[in-house]
């Protein structure tokens, strides 16, 4: 299970660093999901962020499962 919270975790931070670094840059068009959704027009700045934040829970569950053993 730990290894399945990270791993969706990691593909999350990806998707939200991506989504941040081309909102401030412009940079990497084509790598986040984000700004291929259509409804999330106007958003994308908030949903980046709101990728990383359940990504860090993410983590923090995985290691919480961890130490619960």
């Amino acid at each position: 299970m730990k290894k399945l919270l990270e791993g969706i975790g990691f593909l999350l931070l990806v998707q939200g660093a991506a989504g941040l670094v081309h909102e401030f840059t412009g940079w990497a068009r084509g790598w986040g999901v984000i700004q291929h959704l259509g409804f999330a027009d106007g958003y994308e700045l908030y949903l980046s962020i709101a990728l990383v934040v359940l990504a860090v829970a993410l983590f923090a569950a995985a290691e919480s499962t961890e130490k619960a053993r």
